[in-house]
C-alpha cells in the first residue's frame, strides 16, 4: 500500500455496529460486562478505548511500526518513556531540544536520582564518547527544535544497538510523512501529535510507536498506571487529521522552501536555519531520511538585538504569535520567551539560540501573501 493511501485508510474499519465510515468517539468511561472477567475486550476507558484503539493502531501503520500507544500530550509520552528508567541511570541527549523536554528531564526526573547528558549529535560519533555502563537511553530530536539540526538516526541506531542502549527520536517536526525513524534503527517514535498530525491547532495530544512487544507491554503498564492518556474526542480529533498529512505536509513543504530562500535572500535578515539548504549541516543525510524538509524554519536579523526581534514578531498579520507548530495557519514565535524559556539562558546561547532567534511554522496559506506578511513586519 502507498504511503498515501496508508494516511488516509491506516486503522479505518467501519462500525461493527452501524456501517459508520469514520470510527466513533465512544464517549464512555467504563464498559458492561456479562459476568466478571466476561467481557467485549474493554472493561475500563482508562486502559482501553476502541476510538483510542483505533487511533493507536493508524499511527503504528503510518510509522511502520508495529504498536502505537497515545497519550494526552507529547510531554506525558516523553514522561512514559523516561518512567522506563530507574536511579542511577544515565540518558544521552540531544543539545538542542524543545525545551519542556528538557524542563522534564532537568527539573523532573533529575531529582529522582537520573542523569541526563546534553551533547551535539549532529557528529554520531560524538554518542559514542558520553556512553558507559550506565547509560540506559539515547533520545534526540531531527529536525531539532529550534536550530534545525540533523541527526543521522541509523549511524546512531547502530552505536545504540552496538551497546544494547534504546533510541528514542522525537519525529514531531518531520512528522510520519517525511521520516520514519523505525526503518532507520530507533527503537522508540515519539510525536507531539499536537503538531503536525492532528494538523488544526485543536487538539493536544501525544503518541509511541514501538516494534517491540516486550516494550511496548512495558510502556502500556505505564500508560494505564499513571493514566495520562487522551479522551475519546481528541483521539477523534487526531485521527481526523492523520488523514489528510500527506496532503498538508506537501504544502508545508513547498511553502517552507519558498520563505526560506525569501529570508535568505533579505538583505535584513542574518542566519536562516532550515535543512533544505545545500550547505546546511547535514543537509545530505536530511536528504537520505527525509522525504522533504517541512515548514519549520528559524532566523536573526542583521540587526541582532532583541526590540528588532520582537517588532518583527509584534508587525506580523497572518503569522499569529504563538506557542505551538504544525497547523494549517503560520505561526510565529520568540523561543527564548516561549517554548525554550524554561532552558537556562547560558546553555541556550552555547547552542546557538540567541535571544534575537525567531521561529516559524509556516502553514498552508498563499505563500506569497506569507512573504508579502514577512516583508512589511521585517521591513
Amino acid at each position: 500500500m502507498k504511503q498515501e493511501t496508508k494516511f488516509i485508510h491506516a486503522g479505518a474499519e467501519p462500525d461493527p455496529t452501524t456501517g459508520a465510515i469514520m470510527t466513533p468517539i465512544y464517549q464512555t468511561s467504563t464498559f458492561v460486562q456479562e459476568s466478571p472477567g466476561v467481557h467485549k475486550g474493554y472493561e475500563y476507558a482508562r486502559t482501553q478505548n476502541p476510538t483510542r484503539d483505533a487511533l493507536q493502531n493508524a499511527l503504528a501503520i503510518v510509522e511502520n511500526g508495529r504498536y502505537g500507544l497515545c497519550f494526552a500530550s507529547g510531554s506525558a509520552a516523553a514522561d512514559a518513556v523516561i518512567k522506563l528508567l530507574n536511579p542511577g541511570d544515565e540518558v544521552i541527549a540531544a543539545n538542542d531540544m524543545y525545551g519542556g523536554t528538557y524542563r522534564l528531564f532537568t527539573k523532573i526526573f533529575e531529582k529522582y536520582g537520573l542523569k541526563f547528558h546534553f551533547i551535539n549529535m549532529q557528529d554520531a560519533n560524538e554518542v559514542s564518547k558520553v556512553i558507559n555502563k550506565n547509560t540506559k537511553l539515547i533520545w534526540t530530536e531531527t529536525p531539532t527544535n529550534p536550530m534545525m539540526n540533523i541527526t543521522d538516526i541509523a549511524a546512531v541506531a547502530a552505536i545504540a544497538k552496538q551497546h544494547n542502549i534504546p533510541l528514542c527520536v522525537d519525529n514531531t517536526f518531520a512528522s510520519p510523512y517525511l521520516q520514519n525513524p523505525l526503518d532507520l534503527g530507533a527503537d522508540i517514535v515519539l510525536h507531539s501529535a499536537t503538531k503536525y498530525i492532528g494538523g488544526h491547532s485543536d487538539s493536544v495530544h501525544g503518541c509511541l510507536i514501538v516494534n517491540d512487544e516486550e516494550l511496548k507491554n512495558k510502556l502500556a503498564f505505564i500508560q494505564n498506571s499513571c493514566g495520562a492518556i487522551p479522551g475519546p474526542q481528541d483521539c477523534f480529533l487526531i485521527l481526523r487529521g492523520l488523514k489528510t498529512l500527506h496532503v498538508r505536509m506537501k504544502r508545508h513543504c513547498e511553502n517552507g522552501e519558498k520563505i526560506a530562500y525569501w529570508l535568505r535572500n533579505n538583505p535584513k535578515v542574518d542566519q536562516v536555519y532550515w535543512a533544505g539548504f545545500e550547505d546546511h549541516p547535514n543537509h545530505e543525510i536530511a536528504k537520505k531520511q527525509m522525504r522533504g524538509f517541512g515548514g519549520m524554519m528559524s532566523f536573526t536579523l542583521k540587526d541582532d538585538s532583541l526590540e528588532a526581534a520582537k517588532k518583527v514578531l509584534s508587525s506580523t498579520k497572518l503569522f499569529s504569535l504563538a506557542e505551538s507548530l504544525g497547523g494549517v495557519e503560520s505561526l510565529i514565535g520568540h523561543p527564548a520567551s516561549m517554548t525554550h524559556a524554561s532552558i537556562p539562558r547560558e546553555e541556550r546561547l552555547k547552542n546557538g539560540l540567541v535571544d534575537s532567534l525567531i521561529r516559524l511554522s509556516v502553514g498552508i496559506e498563499d505563500a506569497d501573501d506569507l512573504i508579502e506578511d514577512l516583508e512589511q513586519a521585517i521591513g
